[in-house]
């Protein structure tokens, strides 16, 4: 989800906001996903919900319970076993991995499109290859994103793997395993003038919608002070509640851009063939954000974990899992434990 931060001290660049299900008219396949990258991911519905009529443009992705079939798979990880059993770690359900993960939208964690109940995306196939790889059965559990925190503290789940940011704070009670970067995304309709944005300066005078109180909406307005301190039209921000209304205002020529997370970006562009990325930015910028599969502080289960990422990083899995959902660009060279966070509030 990077969308939306997702979390209630909006130390992510995502907040929970409404459910998908707001838009269903086919003319608002774009609005739908776009907004749910700026205020929030969906805590209920299917991904058929998230995703509007499917009718508006062929989509290359398979998102019911079929896309299963294609799911990678590996045998377990004998060091990753071996560190599990050294670690003294003890699984929630014996011979499981209990994995807390948020019906959100495409890609990053939704429910399939033809039932309730199985989770489909970039994240699950994530958490299915760990659990592979640490030789335990994958045993996912839908979980509000303000609820993954107890859930793990408590231990009532053994890991979280829900595009939760690395953060100092966090890092009081949780450590993490990284498995992606946190990346941000400007997407414009497609067709636009506007190729390219990397620096302040390309969204000078520019009416860019981002999610108030989030992580992209600080980098924006940090961009447009620049521009206003060296004579340049600043640019403007734009605020919508409404999911429909803001994928509406890119599509009419309302507003220029949308400033938001990677992932839901690129599924957008590639499914309906209505907008393009044209950059690319850490969540976390200028500092560096990483995504981390999280788990309960001290109980040993992030160095398995992590030896789990760094042999799919090794053996390619982890690129077609990101390939398989178009977020390549959030790929990392490396699993790292806790590294270093953004910064407390």
């Amino acid at each position: 989800m990077t969308p939306p931060p997702q979390t209630p001290d909006r130390s992510r660049h995502r907040r929970p906001g409404r459910t998908a299900t707001t838009a269903t008219a086919s003319a608002a396949l774009i609005a739908v996903l776009a907004v749910a990258g700026l205020t929030g991911c969906s805590s209920s519905g299917s991904a058929a919900s998230a995703a509007g009529d499917s009718s508006t443009a062929k989509s290359p992705f398979d998102l019911s319970t079929k896309n299963l079939k294609d799911r990678p798979h590996i045998e377990p990880v004998p060091e990753a076993v071996a560190a599990l059993k050294e670690s003294g770690f003890t699984p929630v359900q014996p011979g499981k991995l209990t994995v807390a993960l948020g019906a959100y939208v495409p890609p990053t964690s939704f429910l399939a499109e033809d039932d309730n109940r199985t989770f489909v995306g970039s994240d699950p196939d994530i958490a299915n290859l760990i659990a592979d790889g640490l030789g335990l059965k994958f045993a996912p559990e839908n979980v509000a994103w303000a609820d993954w925190p107890l859930g793990i503290e408590s231990g009532k789940y053994d890991l979280g793997v829900t595009n939760i940011t690395v953060t100092e704070e966090r890092k009081d009670l949780f450590d993490f395993a990284t498995y992606r970067q946190d990346v941000v995304a400007f997407e414009v309709k497609k067709g636009s003038k506007i190729t390219k944005i990397s620096k302040a300066a390309d969204v000078s005078g520019l009416k860019i919608v981002v999610g108030s109180g989030t992580n992209q909406e600080k980098i924006l307005l940090n961009w447009f002070a620049e521009n206003k301190k060296a004579g340049l039209p600043p640019g403007e921000p734009v605020y919508y509640e409404d999911q429909a209304a803001a994928g509406l205002a890119l599509s009419s020529g309302r507003v220029d851009a949308i400033l938001g997370p990677n992932a839901a970006a690129s599924f957008r562009a590639a499914t309906t063939g209505r907008s393009t990325v044209v950059g690319t930015l850490n969540g976390g910028y200028p500092a560096t954000a990483e995504i981390g599969a999280t788990t309960k502080k001290g109980n040993g289960l992030a160095k398995p974990v992590q030896i789990v990422l760094n042999r799919l990083i090794k053996d390619g899995e982890y690129d077609a899992v990101l390939k398989r959902w178009a977020t390549e660009a959030e790929a990392i060279p490396e699993s790292r434990i806790n590294p270093p966070g953004l910064p407390r509030p």
